[in-house]
Parts: C-alpha cells; structure tokens; sequence
C-alpha cells in the first residue's frame, strides 16, 4: 500500500431521542420516556470527542463540516446545541462558514426553535417533512401534520441559517404516481436550496419490517423516479447523487465528504467514524455504545468497536460511496484515498465498462444512466 493522501474531516454527532418510533426508521433511536439529559449528554459528547482526538491524533486536522443528526437533534435546546458546538470548535481549527447542519422535526415547538439554533452556530437544517400528505404522514407514524410542515420551511428561510433541506419520500403505502408528484410539487414551492428525495425501503427491525405495507408496485415505483427527476430538473435542481438535488452550489459538503470517502469522526450513541492514517496507511471504523444507558455509564468509554478496513474490503467500501454520485472522478482518487495500486480494480472496472454500467473518459470514470438504475449490480463487481 502506498502513502495515503489525507482527505477532509468531517464530524457526525448523533442525538438518539425522538418523541416516538416511526415504523420504516432502522436508525438507532429510542423514545422518550423523560425529561431529556442535555447537560450529562453533552458532556459525554465532548468526552467522545477527546476521546477520539487521543486515539487518532487528530489534534492538528481542521474540520470541514459538522452534521448533528438523531433521533430528532431539534428536541434537545438551542442552549445545548450551542454548548456541543462550543465545545466542538475548542477543540477543532475550521473556517468562519464552517457548515453546521441540524436534523429538525416540522412539529411546532421544534420549529420555533429555529432562531435559537440559527445564533447556536447551525448554518444549515434538514428538516424530516417525509410527505404533505396528511393520511401518509399518519401511516408513517410521523407526528406532524401538512401545516407544519410548511410553517417550519417557512421559518427555516427567515430564521437565519444559511439554507435548508426537505427531507422527503416517495413510494409510499398506496400512493399514486400523481400523489407523489404533488408532493413534490408542494416541497419545490417552498423553494428549498437543497432536496433529499428518496424512495421508502422496508428494512428488518422495524415495525414495518414485522408487518409491511402495501407498497406500488415496480411499475408505479419506477414512473414516479423518471418523472420526479424531470420535475426537479425543471425546477432547477441538480441531482448529484442518487437522493439529493440541489440548487447551484448548495450540495451539502458534509454528505459529499462521505460520497467521496473522507474521513469523518462519529461521536454519540451508536454513531460511526471512518478515519485515515496516512502515515501508516491504515484506515479505521469506529461504533460507539448504542444505547444512551450504556453512553452515559460513567467511566465506561463510548468506543464500542474499532476495526481496521482491511485491503479485501477497500474496493468496495471506495465504490460504495463514490459510485452514488453523479459526477465524475478521477481514478487517481481510489490510490490516493485506498493506498492501494489502479490494478487491484482493472478488472471490475472493465467488467462495468463492458456492461455499460461506467463510462471510461480516459482517467474519469462516470457511473451511467444504467447504473445508477443498477447501482447494486454495478458495486457487486468490486466485491
């Protein structure tokens, strides 16, 4: 393996609690049950941090963004989350306009919060609106309503964060090719700067998963992608992964770090991390204490498990990530972000060439039409 190039740092901070449990979340979340331990998690967070700091040497890195997702992070208040971002930029050198994004719940008193986030250091929020329709969001457990949904895009725009994403879904139990566009429809007139529109998947461990919905058929699933696709387009969003559309220049930097294997710390119950050694030229993955019980436990430490990704798995972990984007890229990243020599991959990458899957440009490679329509196909050959 050869000297790694040391790729941009970036920090996820996971805040577990949501007021309840949505049927289709596989994400480690726990529903409240009292009040929310701000302070204890807090300190606990920037424990982690230091943690992690120690163990990787991460004392001079500047951090490129900071994504603060859940649970519902909006639950927790504006004091808290500027208290954790206090405590982040102590530690870390970063830019003036660092981004900061915060997860949000529409429900109103989250929403009012806004304000408050915007002066804790939030640059950006995503706010989880998941359908406008009112009997889809019931079916989704979602405990907002169509209403405010739209006040807290609304708020977003005047709260003073920098630009806001709608998180929104499609193929829902019973919806209409129709149905879906209007949804769409409604998420694109609150002129959001970003989109992360995406197809609901029925996952194991899940309520859904024990008992699933009737879902549109593939017929239905696929009609709804071509023409949400065409519609974003038309609206002046670009598609520059597989479920995120933006306006110009408001892709969101922390997602594209992990799209094009960056590094990134994962701090908070359950969170993960992935960082680059480059002097060693080892690359690790970090999970921490799932449970916020066990996170809080005091004198135990959040590292649940270090790994090293071994030379086996890299292809895969590359292509995994870099193939969900639109762009091109230049193949010379997969050694400098690997360590590892372009011939460990000749082979796929002539294998997805012939099947049309990758279009060689000489040394950039861009994933087509049809495979980003097979995508999983595509990544099956670097395994």
């Amino acid at each position: 393996m050869s000297l790694l190039v040391q790729q941009p740092l970036s920090l996820y901070i996971h805040i577990p609690w949501c007021v309840q449990k949505c049927p289709y979340c596989d994400f480690n979340s726990h529903g409240m049950k009292s009040e929310l331990p701000e302070q204890a998690y807090t300190a606990a967070l920037l424990k982690d941090l230091d943690d992690d700091i120690t163990r990787f040497n991460l004392s001079d890195r500047k951090l490129h963004s900071i994504f603060i997702g859940g649970g519902t992070p909006s639950l927790f208040s504006a004091k808290a989350i500027g208290d954790i971002l206090a405590g982040v930029f102590t530690r870390f050198d970063h830019d003036s306009d660092i981004e900061v994004t915060l997860e949000a719940n529409p429900g109103t008193v989250e929403a009012d919060k806004f304000v408050g986030f915007a002066e804790a250091g939030v640059s950006r929020l995503s706010i989880g609106v998941q359908s406008f329709e009112s009997d889809k969001l019931i079916k989704l457990g979602r405990i907002h309503d169509n209403q405010q949904a739209i006040r807290a895009a609304e708020l977003a725009k005047s709260c003073g964060v920098k630009s806001f994403n709608l998180d929104l879904m499609h193929g829902l139990p019973g919806q209409s090719l129709d149905a879906a566009m209007d949804d769409l429809a409604q998420a694109i007139a609150l002129k959001p700067d970003h989109l992360s529109w995406y197809q609901l998947t029925i996952e194991p461990n899940t309520a859904f998963g024990s008992k699933p919905p009737k879902l549109p058929e593939d017929e239905t699933l696929w009609d709804i992608q071509e023409h949400g696709v065409s519609k974003l387009a038309d609206a002046g969003y670009q598609q520059y992964e597989i479920s995120a559309y933006s306006q110009l220049g408001k892709q969101s930097k922390h997602n594209l770090n992990y799209w094009r294997f960056g590094d990134y710390l994962g701090i908070g119950c359950g969170a993960h991390g992935k960082i680059t050694d480059s002097a060693s030229g080892k690359i690790y993955r970090t999970v921490k204490v799932k449970h916020p019980k066990g996170y809080l436990e005091q004198g135990r430490p959040a590292l649940d498990h270090l790994n090293t990704v071994t030379t086996d798995e890299l292809p895969f972990e590359f292509m995994m990530n870099q193939l969900r984007l639109r762009e091109s890229f230049d193949i010379n990243r997969f050694t400098q972000t690997t360590g590892l020599a372009l011939t460990t991959i000749t082979e796929p990458l002539a294998q997805a060439s012939a099947k049309g899957l990758l279009i060689n440009n000489q040394q950039n490679w861009q994933v087509s039409t049809l495979g980003h329509r097979y995508l999983n196909d595509l990544l099956e050959l670097f395994l």
